[in-house]
């Protein structure tokens, strides 16, 4: 009986695969063992397609994943644009803008922008086609956004505006990111450092405390630079640890781009001490919240987070008294 069936099957094969019927052979084929070759004398022609399917890798890796900073870009797939100047808010939703004034030109060039919160931000742009960054800290709402060129002393023409409404992909978009008074990309000797320092820490504050106490220590408030400082002062974070002194703009900008740059949400703030104006700096944690005008814990209670104070004070009493009490600032701008 078992070799009845056995010839059975033989003579029965030659017709089940006679034609190379494409949709029985469609099913067999093997990328490693043509099944042409086994049952018929077709070329591949009888098979509706052939595709190169490449092994995938095995992964083999327990390392976390490294934080990248997510540089901003100007797509141009939103834009508000002249002969003149360019607004691109293709990423409004990650919590900035870019804009670029393309002539070259001696006349001031401002950017004005304009929140939710009424506050009205105000910067400087330089001419010459080279898009800078600014961001939308007012969060989620309407913001109008200008290009303005200087006419006459403080008289300015308007160059390009647009109207744009934000929604934010998380609150953290506008903190995150480098921008025009925060300046920093990964090949920074900054940012270098400060992922040296954060290497071993368990917890975010201990990766906050880590930057907090290197810049107090490392830079000294610069009383000649205070005084001959001039608008529209950009801090480079590099150039400041390097000569190891700086204004308080510079202490905060290179602590908040220290603290983005490894993922740590931070607040540049621009406000005032009494009647002068200051910058210090906030800072998100997972394990507190917004730390609101406060830095570290001392076993009581957290400390006002103001970099430049601390460290030209060497953290006295009476400096960090001051420090600690937050009805002494008034925030003005959030960057």
């Amino acid at each position: 009986m078992r070799r009845a069936l056995l010839v059975l099957l033989f003579l029965l094969l030659p017709m089940w695969v006679s034609g190379c019927a494409k949709e029985d052979l469609k099913v067999l084929y093997n990328p490693e063992k043509s099944v042409h070759n086994l049952f018929c004398d077709c070329d591949y022609e009888c098979f509706d397609e052939l595709i190169d399917i490449t092994p995938e890798m095995v992964p083999l890796t327990n390392a976390p994943a490294i934080f990248s900073i997510p540089m901003p870009t100007a797509p141009g797939t939103s834009v508000q644009q002249n002969a003149k100047a360019v607004i691109d808010f293709s990423n409004a939703e990650d919590g900035y803008i870019m804009a670029k004034y393309i002539p070259q030109t001696t006349k001031s060039i401002r950017v004005m922008i304009k929140g939710p919160s009424g506050a009205q931000y105000q910067y400087t742009l330089k001419s010459g086609n080279v898009f800078e960054v600014f961001p939308l800290s007012d969060g989620n709402g309407a913001y109008s956004i200008g290009v303005f060129e200087q006419v006459e002393g403080t008289k300015y023409a308007t160059v390009v505006s647009r109207n744009i409404t934000v929604k934010l992909t998380d609150e953290f978009a506008p903190f995150i990111r480098p921008n025009q008074y925060v300046n920093f990309s990964a090949n920074n000797q900054a940012v270098i450092k400060a992922g040296e320092l954060i290497k071993d820490a368990k917890t975010i504050i201990d990766k906050i405390s880590a930057i907090y106490n290197f810049v107090i220590t490392s830079l000294e408030y610069d009383k000649d630079k205070a005084k001959t400082v001039q608008s529209g002062y950009l801090p480079d974070i590099d150039d400041v640890l390097r000569r190891g002194k700086g204004i308080c703009f510079d202490y905060a900008a290179v602590m908040a781009a220290m603290l983005r740059s490894q993922n740590i949400p931070t607040k540049l703030i621009v406000g005032y001490t009494g009647e002068v104006l200051h910058a210090w700096v906030d800072v998100y944690s997972t394990e507190t919240g917004w730390i609101n005008s406060v830095i570290f814990f001392d076993g009581k209670s957290w400390k006002l987070m103001d970099p430049t104070f601390a460290s030209s004070g060497n953290q006295s009493a009476e400096v960090m008294k001051f420090i600690g009490d937050g009805k002494n600032y008034v925030v003005k701008f959030i960057y």
